[in-house]
């Protein structure tokens, strides 16, 4: 909800389902805190090392002064033109007595329950498998995000493999910029040189902005169908942007990090607009949405391998478009590929083969160019979600075989713009339907779902 709560409404039916939801929010959280203790009586909790500092957004709605002064209220602060003055009053009277009734309550409780009951209590290791019946819960969590049965010992040595892969191709890069040192060297001095660094927020926010209008000159070339929805780049607002990812993209926004710049390479900024806006997540997703020929709850289904999968393959897919336009841009796109492949060997490495969060740090920082702060973050996101972070690379994996597959079948009947619609148009689904689509791709001679509408 906090999310929405950035958004305007379009209408007067999206502020009266926001009232609903609003509404029903101190009963998703009294039930959220009975299962928790439970979870506290079983051993089954959060790693209390991922939970340093995460009481305070909820602080910060707990402690607003006034239902105007909660960030429940923004939305409300300006409402579409187009609802009448005397409904708009109603509305406002409404998210008023719903924030102080029950929405600036209900995070009072959370928050009394976090510091005097869940924080004291959470456990201190950070692996799966140490929590009751943990290694069959870890395996189920892979299941569910990589959509695969793939044991963590198999995925741990894809992601070795991987990393060696791809640290051939950066030395390729170090030595087109004649770099003379070691790849720790070269880090160290990505991480430090202030060349590569914004100085503003807004430096940043245009170098986006850039790299987005850069890839809308080329989507015709690379996709049959575009999305009709547009997104706005926007910075991740402050009181949560400390925890915060690099960045985010959905459905009408992109929003980009903007805290502690020197944390924010420019080198990362091709990869990371491609992967978040267009035509990774703010592109995909709408795409879903747009598709009457899907039923409506597959129009908004997310499944993570999928729909991180896709929007990793942009990435590497920028190479193709002409996107990276310095060996540092292909550096930065590298270290993305490298941050998502070290996944595979840093989740399964916390999660069933003991690994400590200092030692999962130092894998990262040896392997990647994610800064200190970055990597900090990431380890105790993958403590904290078992399972989530494999289903970027093994995502973009099945991508990469099903595109091989269907370019050595079709040979020049292969189309990329076809190929690109065949799983786009499929929205989010397991693996292995990609793999289906592409055969019927192949059946069809390599004629996209949007062939006709050329």
């Amino acid at each position: 909800m906090i999310d929405q709560s950035r958004r305007p409404f379009k209408d007067e039916k999206a502020a009266r389902i926001y009232l609903k939801v609003m509404a029903q929010l101190p009963r998703y959280y009294d039930q959220q805190m009975a299962q928790m203790r439970s979870g506290l009586k079983r051993g089954f909790t959060v790693p209390r090392v991922t939970l340093k500092g995460r009481e305070v957004a909820v602080a910060q709605v707990a402690g607003a002064k006034d239902a105007e002064s909660s960030a429940f209220w923004q939305p409300f602060a300006t409402l579409p033109a187009s609802i009448p003055a005397a409904v708009q009053d109603e509305l406002r009277n409404e998210a008023r007595a719903a924030i102080a009734g029950g929405v600036t309550p209900a995070h009072q409780r959370l928050l009394a329950f976090l510091q005097t009951e869940y924080l004291p209590k959470a456990r201190a290791g950070i692996a799966a498998a140490d929590l009751p019946d943990g290694r069959a819960y870890y395996q189920s969590k892979i299941h569910e995000y990589v959509t695969l049965d793939r044991t963590p010992e198999d995925i741990h040595n894809i992601g070795l493999a991987e990393m060696a892969r791809i640290r051939a191709q950066m030395a390729e890069v170090m030595a087109q910029v004649k770099f003379t040192g070691d790849l720790k060297a070269f880090l160290t001095h990505l991480r430090t040189d202030p060349q590569f660094y914004p100085k503003t927020p807004n430096e940043l926010l245009y170098r986006a902005a850039w790299i987005a209008k850069q890839f809308d000159g080329k989507a015709a070339q690379y996709f049959g169908r575009l999305p009709r929805s547009r997104f706005a780049i926007k910075p991740v607002p402050d009181d949560i942007a400390p925890f915060y990812t690099s960045g985010r993209g959905g459905p009408g926004v992109y929003l980009i990090n903007t805290y502690d710049l020197p944390s924010r390479p420019f080198y990362a900024q091709v990869a990371l607009t491609l992967h978040e806006s267009a035509p990774g997540h703010a592109f995909q997703m709408p795409l879903a949405m747009e598709n009457k020929d899907l039923p409506a709850f597959r129009r908004d289904t997310y499944l993570s391998a999928y729909g991180e999968g896709w929007a990793l393959y942009t990435e590497t897919l920028g190479v193709e478009m002409g996107m990276y336009e310095t060996p540092y841009d292909r550096f930065g796109m590298l270290s993305y590929q490298a941050w998502r492949a070290s996944r595979l060997v840093v989740d399964t490495g916390i999660h069933a083969k003991g690994w400590s969060r200092e030692a999962a740090q130092a894998y990262l920082r040896e392997n990647t160019a994610l800064s200190d702060h970055e990597i900090e973050t990431e380890v105790d996101r993958y403590i904290s979600w078992p399972g989530q972070a494999l289903s970027y690379y093994m995502g973009q994996l099945a991508i990469l075989d099903a595109r091989r597959k269907a370019e050595a079948a079709l040979g020049s009947k292969f189309d990329i713009r076809g190929f690109h619609d065949a799983v786009l148009a499929l929205g989010g689904v397991p693996l292995p339907v990609i793999d289906q689509r592409i055969d019927q791709l192949i059946a069809d001679e390599g004629k996209g779902p949007y062939s006709g509408e050329e």
